[in-house]
C-alpha cells in the first residue's frame, strides 16, 4: 500500500510541478510580444497514476489569420493617410494655389487691355506669367519630392520584408526538425518567433498562410504569389523601374533572382508597402500629370494666341513660353536602335489628356501605336495608329488621327514590339519657361484693321476682322511685316448680294450667300487661303467699298488682347481620353485645378474613413486573439494558487507514504 501511495504521490508532485512551471512561464511572459500562452494537460495511467503531461500552445488559427489580414488593412490605410495628408495640406494652402496665380495673370491681362500702349501694364503680365510658372514648378517639386520619399521608403520596407521572409524560412526549418518529436513542446519559443515574424510581415504586405506537413507555415501574398515555401525555400522582393528607373515597382524575384521576376499586383498588396504604392498611384501620379497638363495647355494657348497678334514693336507675335520636349523611356526588352521624344504639337494643347502614353512599334516600318495609360499603367480607350514621316508624327502627316496633342520625333530604327513610355505631362510643369520677359513682346493688337469707305451711302459695315493663322499666306515675312499681297478692297456691285474683291495679286467677283460672313472664304480664288477674314453687316449700296490692311502703328489696339482674356473662361483642359461626342470633356484652367484639389481631398477623406473602420476591426481582432491566446494574469494567478495547493497535497501524501513505509520497516526489524 505504501509503495502505491509513494508512486501516486511522486506522479502527483511531478504533474503539479509541470503545471506550476507552465503557469510560471505564462506569467513571466505576460509582456512578451508574440508570446502565446501555454497549457499542460495530463492523462490518467492504467494504475490510476498521472501520466506524462503534454504542453501545447493555446492558438486559434482562424483568429490569428484574421488578425494578420486586419493588420495588413490597418497599416495600408495608416501609411496611405500619413502620406496623403501631407500632400492634401500642401495643395489646399492658398500660397500654393494655381488658381490664385491664374487669376492674377488674367487680371493683369485685363489691366493691359485698358492701357495696351503701357509698357508697365505689359510687364506686369509677364511678371505674373513667370510667377505662375514658379508656382507650377513648386507644386511639381512637392510631388516629385514625395515620389522620392516613396521610393526611399519602398526600398526600406522591401528590405524589411526580405529579412522577415528569410527569418520565417529559417524558423520553419527548425520547426520541421523537432515536429512530432519529444522536443516539440520545448520549441514553443521558435513557433512564437515564427508567428511573430509572420505578423510583422503582415504589417508590410497582405499575407495568407497554409500549414505545411511538418509544422511549417507556407506564406503567400494576397495576390497569390508564394514568398515562403517548404524546406525553408523563399522568394524575395526587389525594387526596379522599367522603363523609368525613377519609378520603382515592386517585383518578386523567384529562385534567388535566377528566374524571370513576377510583377506584383500592387492593388492587392495591402500593408505599408501597398499603402505607399497606392498613394503614389492614386495621388502623386495623377497630381503631377494634371499639373503638367494644365501648364502645357496654358502655355500652348498663350503661344498660339500671341502668334495671331501684333506686339508693341509692330511685329507679329512669337512664343511667350518654351514648351519642353521629353525623351521617351525605352523598355529593357527593346531590340531596335530607335529613340523617341515627344512634345505638344503647336495649337493642340487642348487635346492632351492628363495621362502617360505607351508608344509601340508595329510590324509595319515606321508605324507605331499610341496608347494612353492610367495611373496604374492600364490602357485607356483604344490605341491610335500613326506613321513617322521624315522622322516625325504630327497632325499634318497623319490627318484625321487623334494623336492626343502629341508631336513625336524618332531617331534610329525601331523593331516590331519595341516600346517607349512617354511622360510628357509629369515632366513638363517644372520645365516650362518664358521665352521672353519683355512686355513689348506681348501681342495685344490685331495685325489687321478694316474700314468702311468714307463715301459709302448704304448701311453696310465691315467687321473688325479676325485672324486664324499668320502662316497661311496672308502675311509677308518682312520686317516690318505687311500683308503679302497688299490691302484688300471689297466693292458692292449692282447685282444682288454680289461683290468684287481685289488686292495686289487676286481678284474675285462672287455672290454672297447670306448672311455675309467670312467674306474671304466666300470670295475664293486664293483669298480663302490668307488666314484671316471679315464679315459685312447691314445693307451696302451699289459702289460702297470696304478695305482691309495691315494694322501699321496700331499699338493702342487691344483686339488680340481680348482673345487673351477669353482664355480664362475657355475650356482648354481635356478631362478624359474616352468621351462621347456630346460629353462636356473640357474644363477651364480654374475648374481643372479645383478638380485636382477636390480629387486629392476626396481620396484622402475616403482613406481616413476606411482607415478608421479597419482600425476598429484590427482592435476587435486583436482583442479576440488575445482572449484566446494571450496571457490573462487573473486566470494564471488563480491557477498558480490551485496548483500550489495541489502540489502541497501531493507532498503530504508523499510524507504519509514515507511514514507508513518507515513503520513497516521498523515492525519487520
Amino acid at each position: 500500500m505504501s509503495f502505491n501511495l509513494l508512486n501516486i504521490a511522486n506522479s502527483g508532485i511531478r504533474a503539479n510541478s509541470d503545471l506550476l512551471q507552465t503557469t510560471s512561464k505564462n506569467i513571466a511572459n505576460i509582456n512578451t510580444e508574440g508570446y502565446v500562452r501555454e497549457r499542460t494537460e495530463h492523462v490518467t495511467m492504467s494504475d490510476n497514476q498521472v501520466g506524462k503531461g503534454n504542453t501545447y500552445r493555446l492558438l486559434n488559427e482562424f483568429a490569428q489569420q484574421q488578425l494578420n489580414r486586419d493588420t495588413s488593412n490597418k497599416t495600408f490605410f495608416e501609411q496611405f493617410v500619413t502620406e496623403a495628408n501631407r500632400v492634401d495640406t500642401l495643395f489646399s494652402q492658398s500660397a500654393n494655389s494655381l488658381s490664385t496665380g491664374i487669376n492674377s495673370l488674367f487680371n493683369n491681362v485685363q489691366e493691359a487691355l485698358n492701357q495696351p500702349s503701357s509698357s508697365v501694364a505689359r510687364s506686369l503680365v509677364m511678371t505674373d506669367a513667370d510667377s505662375l510658372l514658379s508656382q507650377m514648378e513648386r507644386l511639381s517639386g512637392i510631388v516629385l519630392d514625395q515620389k522620392n520619399v516613396v521610393n526611399q521608403q519602398l526600398e526600406i520596407f522591401s528590405a524589411e520584408a526580405n529579412t522577415l521572409i528569410e527569418k520565417i524560412g529559417s524558423l520553419n526549418q527548425q520547426i520541421a526538425g523537432v515536429h512530432g518529436g519529444d522536443n516539440a513542446s520545448a520549441a514553443s519559443g521558435v513557433y512564437n518567433e515564427r508567428d511573430k515574424a509572420i505578423r510583422d510581415l503582415s504589417e508590410l504586405i497582405d499575407v495568407e498562410t497554409l500549414d505545411g506537413p511538418h509544422g511549417e507555415k507556407l506564406v503567400f501574398m494576397g495576390s497569390g504569389e508564394a514568398v515562403v515555401m517548404q524546406n525553408g525555400a523563399f522568394n524575395l522582393f526587389s525594387m526596379r523601374g522599367d522603363p523609368d528607373p525613377n519609378f520603382k515597382e515592386l517585383r518578386l524575384d523567384v529562385n534567388g533572382g535566377k528566374a524571370v521576376p513576377l510583377e506584383v499586383d500592387a492593388s492587392k498588396l495591402k500593408g505599408k508597402i501597398g499603402g505607399l504604392l497606392a498613394f503614389r498611384d492614386d495621388i502623386l501620379v495623377p497630381a503631377q500629370n494634371q499639373i503638367g497638363q494644365m501648364g502645357l495647355a496654358i502655355a500652348d494657348a498663350f503661344n498660339q494666341q500671341n502668334h495671331l497678334g501684333m506686339d508693341a514693336n509692330g511685329k507679329l507675335g512669337g512664343d511667350i513660353f518654351t514648351i519642353p520636349t521629353v525623351n521617351g523611356y525605352g523598355y529593357q526588352a527593346n531590340t531596335g536602335s530607335a529613340s523617341v521624344s515627344a512634345t505638344v504639337e503647336p495649337g493642340k494643347g487642348k487635346e492632351l489628356p492628363a495621362s502617360d502614353f505607351i508608344v509601340t512599334y508595329t510590324a509595319n516600318p515606321n508605324e507605331v501605336s499610341i496608347q494612353p495609360i492610367d495611373n496604374k499603367g492600364e490602357p485607356l480607350g483604344s490605341p491610335t495608329t500613326a506613321t513617322f514621316a521624315g522622322g516625325e508624327i504630327n497632325s499634318t502627316n497623319n490627318p484625321g488621327v487623334d494623336l492626343f496633342g502629341l508631336q513625336l520625333t524618332e531617331s534610329g530604327v525601331g523593331n516590331a514590339s519595341d516600346k517607349f513610355q512617354i511622360k510628357l505631362n509629369s515632366e513638363a510643369a517644372a520645365n516650362i519657361t518664358l521665352v521672353t520677359g519683355r512686355g513689348e513682346d506681348l501681342a495685344l493688337a490685331s495685325p489687321i484693321r478694316t474700314a468702311d469707305g468714307i463715301n459709302n451711302t448704304g448701311t453696310g459695315t465691315i467687321s473688325a476682322g479676325s485672324v486664324t493663322s499668320v502662316t497661311a499666306g496672308g502675311f509677308a515675312a518682312t520686317s516690318p511685316p505687311t500683308l503679302a499681297n497688299g490691302p484688300i478692297t471689297l466693292v458692292k456691285t449692282a447685282n444682288a448680294n454680289e461683290y468684287t474683291m481685289t488686292d495686289g495679286a487676286n481678284s474675285s467677283t462672287f455672290t454672297v450667300t447670306p448672311p455675309a460672313k467670312n467674306m474671304l472664304q466666300q470670295a475664293g480664288n486664293g483669298f480663302e487661303l490668307y488666314g484671316f477674314d471679315f464679315d459685312i453687316t447691314g445693307v451696302p449700296a451699289t459702289g460702297d467699298s470696304f478695305t482691309l490692311e495691315f494694322n501699321t502703328g496700331g499699338f493702342d489696339d487691344n483686339r488680340n488682347g481680348l482673345k487673351f482674356a477669353e482664355l480664362q473662361q475657355g475650356e482648354l483642359v481635356r478631362q478624359n481620353v474616352v468621351a462621347s461626342p456630346l460629353a462636356d470633356n473640357h474644363k477651364t484652367f480654374n475648374q481643372a485645378y479645383a478638380g485636382l484639389v477636390t480629387d486629392i481631398g476626396v481620396v484622402t477623406g475616403q482613406a481616413k474613413t476606411n482607415g478608421a473602420a479597419f482600425d476598429a476591426l484590427a482592435q476587435q481582432s486583436e482583442a479576440w486573439y488575445e482572449s484566446l491566446s494571450g496571457v490573462n494574469l487573473d486566470e494564471e494567478a488563480a491557477n498558480l494558487l490551485r496548483f500550489q495547493q495541489s502540489y502541497a497535497a501531493s507532498a503530504q501524501v508523499l510524507s504519509a507514504a514515507r511514514s507508513i513505509f518507515d513503520t513497516l520497516l521498523s515492525a519487520a526489524r
